[in-house]
């Protein structure tokens, strides 16, 4: 499959988007930017164009059905027609369920939910007139395996999963050659645990073991450009949703006991911070939260998951040779025997 040209990434301005951001323009894509916070947008256009390629800055609330839209028409006019739609806008909010407002509850719904149906709207009807495109849902182990205190974080990323499978059988239905696909997550270090809204007594972390932005932004590419339905990345997130399928219920009882600490780390957490619920928030935030230290670099099993067909080959091989070779073996014991009994 060829490079993308022309791609369109929410949540651009910061986090895994931001990460994947880079990483397109650096292996020679175009890139419109589709996020809330404009000082994001803005020097995430700088990273792009340090890479000698185009970036259109779209601030856009993707809740927003008609501002998606008009930032799809931006993209198309402004860069070209869209190879590839990313969808990675998101918001949370880290609090009991019955302590949540249907406010709060609304609102993480139709950004982290909706916001992903109405850009693959968007994308999807500009890619089926051309009968040719990408689009990727970055999803999460979370998307089959929920956890306490993100209800409705949780339920969203099910939610895309759901609606995403009922738009492959209708793509299968129509012949199309356009692809979706979905990327599961495991914890990554994003700026999100800095301005999340949170009513945790203590701040709140990604339940580890916890990966840096840039193993994401591999994955994101790799899915663009490879014809795979679903990526799985990281093994905690290959754990999570086998165990899923077999120990639900054994799962409920220890994420019930394990799962709150997990997600809280440090001291008392300050209950007035600002966060990014309703909001972006000023400043360049970047890709990167507040947990280097502890961030794996690279997942091997992401490696091994990218690699799986050279793998195969590598065992067939292998196998074959040891095949040839045990035969070879087999063939010269005959043939020795046949001499010795000729000779006798």
């Amino acid at each position: 499959m060829a490079f993308p040209k022309v791609v369109v990434v929410t949540g651009a301005s910061a986090g895994a988007g931001r990460a994947a951001v880079r990483l397109f323009a650096r292996k020679g894509a175009d890139v419109a930017l589709i996020a809330r916070g404009k000082d994001g947008l803005e020097a995430a256009k700088r990273e792009v164009e340090s890479y000698g390629r185009r970036a259109l800055v779209l601030p856009t609330d993707v809740s927003d059905a008609d501002a998606v839209e008009k930032a799809a028409d931006s993209a198309e006019y402004e860069l070209g027609p869209i190879d590839v739609w990313v969808n990675v806008a998101m918001v949370s909010v880290f609090s009991p369920f019955l302590e949540m407002t249907p406010a709060e509850f609304k609102r993480v719904t139709e950004v982290t939910y909706l916001g992903y149906v109405y850009g693959t709207m968007s994308a999807l009807k500009r890619m089926q007139t051309r009968n040719r495109g990408t689009i990727v849902q970055v999803g999460s182990a979370l998307a089959y395996r929920s956890i306490p205190l993100q209800a409705a974080y949780c339920g969203a990323k099910h939610g895309i999963v759901g609606f995403t499978d009922s738009i492959r059988c209708e793509l299968t239905h129509t012949n199309s050659n356009v692809h979706i696909t979905a990327v599961h997550m495991p914890a990554l270090n994003t700026p999100q645990f800095s301005w999340v809204k949170s009513r945790l007594p203590r701040n709140p972390q990604p339940v580890p073991p916890i990966f840096e932005p840039e193993v994401a932004a591999r994955a994101i590419v790799y899915a663009a450009t490879h014809r795979r339905r679903e990526l799985w990345v990281g093994a905690p997130t290959v754990e999570a949703i086998q165990a899923q399928k077999f120990i639900p219920g054994l799962l409920d009882k220890y994420l019930g006991k394990t799962g709150y600490a997990a997600q809280q780390y440090d001291g008392a957490a300050d209950p007035n911070r600002p966060n990014n619920l309703w909001e972006p928030l000023p400043g360049n935030h970047g890709a990167h939260g507040d947990f280097d230290s502890r961030a794996h670099k690279r997942s091997w099993q992401l490696t091994l998951n990218m690699n799986r067909r050279w793998i195969g080959l590598g065992i067939l091989a292998a196998g074959a040779a040891a095949a040839l070779f045990r035969n070879r073996e087999s063939i010269t014991e005959f043939t020795n025997t046949v001499k010795e009994k000729l000779a006798a």
